[in-house]
């Protein structure tokens, strides 16, 4: 039986994660100088409330250490799995990726370990179809194929609020290696909404797609984005998230996420 791993800057709700059965490692997140695990004793809404009042709390996100991998592919190896896809981005400085390769070399079962090249639930597309591979009967480098090529074929657009007291607005920015692309500006939420749909469902003939949001302010613009994209005959299913810990310390208050995973 072939067991999934990832770590929680990939966003994941604890419904998919139940639902998948996929081992989540937390990263520490360090904010005003207190420590907390991401996802265990910190959720999206503990983090959005320090907040709260335009406070810009400091926040500083650290990767699992490998023992932390090493305890999780244990878990996983005690659930009866006999191989392990540990799915993950390596582009922090420390790297999770890093200590999943180093913890990987001391568990007694194979661990393949993918780099994803992506962010948030861009990591989360690679889980699912990883987990898409694993249930239909795939081989463990099958699986890592199929999550290997969802971080080619995904897409991933953030829109984040302008800060402007003359001239607020929405910028949309496509997610992608190395970095983040400038596709517009727009004046009110619905033209932005509109666009960020319009992107989403043109990706492809079958798509899955997550929306996500961060704080309580950007949900109805994520239920916005949802209803249009879930209305689309290219959208096969639309799951929800929250943007935690670890990419909201680099968006902020705001911010609407949407990733498109094609199907085929």
């Amino acid at each position: 039986m072939i067991g999934i791993c990832t770590d929680s800057s990939a966003q994941l709700p604890p419904e998919l994660v139940a639902r998948w059965g996929v081992e989540v490692v937390p990263l520490i997140v360090t904010i005003d100088d207190v420590d907390h695990l991401d996802g265990v004793d910190l959720d999206a809404d503990a983090f959005w409330a320090l907040h709260a009042d335009g406070h810009r709390p400091t926040v500083v996100t650290t990767d699992p250490d490998p023992g932390q991998f090493a305890a999780a592919y244990e878990d996983l190896i005690e659930r009866g799995c006999t191989e392990i896809v540990s799915i993950h981005v390596g582009a922090s400085v420390v790297g999770a990726l890093k200590a999943a390769r180093l913890a990987a070399h001391s568990t007694p079962i194979p661990v393949r370990v993918v780099d994803t090249v992506s962010a948030g639930f861009g990591v989360g597309c690679a889980v699912w179809k990883a987990v898409d591979a694993v249930v239909s009967g795939a081989t463990l480098d099958q699986a890592v194929a199929a999550a290997e090529q969802a971080t080619v074929d995904l897409g991933h657009l953030l829109l984040l609020p302008r800060p402007s007291l003359v001239e607020p607005g929405f910028d949309l920015l496509r997610i992608r290696e190395g970095g983040a692309e400038h596709l517009g500006e727009f004046g009110t939420a619905i033209d932005a909404i509109n666009e960020m749909s319009a992107r989403a469902v043109a990706w492809g003939p079958q798509l899955r797609v997550a929306v996500g949001h961060s704080d309580s302010a950007s949900a109805p613009l994520a239920d916005a984005l949802e209803g249009a994209v879930e209305a689309a005959a290219t959208v096969f299913e639309v799951v929800r998230f929250r943007i935690g810990p670890s990419m909201g310390a680099l968006t902020g208050p705001g911010a609407i996420s949407c990733v498109m995973c094609p199907l085929a």
